[in-house]
């Protein structure tokens, strides 16, 4: 199974009122539950240290109209590549297209999320270490 199936399984699992799911083949186990209770953890083949979190980056103020860069997978919203370094972006920050402005966290995978076009960041939605949901917006900005 590739990590882009991996991704759109929990997408959809995310998008249904299911609460629990269990997927096995002869390699691994996924088990995903709702609500917050802690589900039984399957072994997973040597898995890498988890990233720790990033400095805090409080969410600006949240701008009420206008497109934004929404999340494209369920996972964790970090600001910056890693804790000691600066965050992506900032309010107020010129960005070009594809530049990356995040990194979401699944299954111990980084994927760095690009801005969609150029544009003017203006507001981060989310905090930084957060967990975010598929579609739910992570940056405000205005296209230039």
């Amino acid at each position: 199974m590739t990590n882009q199936e991996i991704f759109d399984l929990v997408a959809c699992f995310d998008r249904s009122t299911a609460q629990t799911m269990k997927l096995s083949t002869q390699e691994f186990t996924i088990e995903l539950t709702r609500g917050g209770a802690a589900a039984p953890q399957a072994a997973a083949p040597a898995a890498a240290p988890a990233a720790p979190a990033a400095a805090p980056v409080a969410p600006s103020a949240p701008v009420a109209a206008g497109p934004s860069i929404d999340a494209p997978l369920v996972g964790t919203f970090y600001t910056s590549p890693a804790p000691d370094q600066a965050p992506f972006v900032l309010p107020g920050d010129r960005v070009s297209k594809g530049q990356t402005v995040c990194l979401i966290e699944a299954m111990k995978m980084m994927s760095e999320v690009p801005a969609p076009c150029d544009c003017v960041i203006e507001s981060v939605c989310k905090s930084n270490g957060e967990l975010v949901a598929f579609g739910e917006p992570l940056f405000r900005y205005k296209p230039c």
